[in-house]
């Protein structure tokens, strides 16, 4: 073998890592981290008038990425066979082996349960029901056509955690801010399950959309924007936050508008960048408006 043979060997190896560490980022859908975890810690710069530990925010963060990788991982052994038969997701079986799934899956959700424990008490006492509503979520498109409403209800508990993570204790402002979170986010599911419609009416799966149709789906959609909106602005009133913080809701508005004028289209290459990138700006808009208004 020649100096060049030899040199290629580790590059090859690299090269492997890397599509490998790349095809489980996009597996679990790493990217849509950016949904849920401003509304985490927005919550917890809240809690903490504007001042939370670098060790608290570091653990809420490892505590947010290790849940939501747990959820997705078992979502996908779940979902294993349908996915195979689903045009959008057949390939995902291609992206890791179901041994390799449920590894991953058992060392996120013990990674998540430690470092819930180096909070305090009460995160530690409900991490295991916290795991168990992220899980529950993935079963429930088998039995009840508010599955939507079980994915919000998913990452709605974020901010709760990160209050509790903070304080110790469960706040109201948190609450208000996880119902808005679950209004959120069942809206935006219901615009990105009309790509599924012919799917899994086919496949017997149960799904609002199926139920209603995609224009009434699309005007309930609506509706749940227009409650997390208010419960923004409620959020806002009693967390103390000002007037950096209403004026966000300028921007936050307009995007939910863009995000439902582009699901009108039936188009779904339109309702894919409407969908990620009107509520990763949402969600990035949300946390910097909170974090600059309480600088203030």
């Amino acid at each position: 073998m020649t100096a060049a043979q030899k040199q290629a060997v580790p590059e090859s190896s690299a090269e492997e890592t890397i599509r490998g560490v790349g095809g489980f980022l996009r597996l679990i859908r790493f990217s849509h981290t950016i949904f849920a975890l401003p509304f985490a810690l927005g919550s917890l710069i809240v809690a903490a008038h504007g001042r939370p530990s670098f060790r608290v925010l570091l653990l809420v963060i490892l505590c947010m990425i290790c849940a939501r990788t747990a959820a997705m991982l078992f979502n996908r052994l779940v979902d294993w066979r349908v996915d195979q038969r689903n045009p959008r997701t057949a390939s995902r079986h291609l992206l890791a082996s179901r041994t390799t799934i449920a590894i991953a899956l058992i060392a996120s959700s013990a990674a998540f349960l430690c470092f819930a424990s180096f909070i305090n008490s009460l995160a530690f006492a409900l991490s295991p029901l916290a795991l168990a509503i992220v899980f529950f979520y993935s079963i429930t498109k088998r039995f009840t056509a508010l599955t939507h409403f079980f994915l919000g209800l998913a990452l709605g508990i974020a901010p709760i955690g990160a209050w509790i993570a903070q304080t110790g204790q469960l706040g109201i402002p948190s609450v208000i801010l996880a119902l808005a979170v679950i209004c959120w986010v069942s809206g935006f599911d219901l615009i990105y399950a009309t790509q599924d419609y012919d799917f899994d009416r086919r496949e017997g799966l149960h799904s609002l959309v199926v139920r209603l149709g995609v224009a009434k789906s699309l005007r309930v959609a609506q509706f749940l924007h227009l409650t997390m909106f208010a419960g923004l602005i409620v959020f806002g009133m009693i967390g103390g936050l000002g007037p950096v913080y209403f004026c966000a809701m300028i921007p936050i508005g307009a995007a939910l508008w863009y995000e439902h004028r582009s699901a009108q289209k039936p188009d779904i290459i339109a309702i894919n960048r409407a969908f990620f990138q009107s509520n990763a700006f949402v969600s990035a808009i949300f946390l910097i408006a909170v974090w600059l208004d309480s600088m203030l």
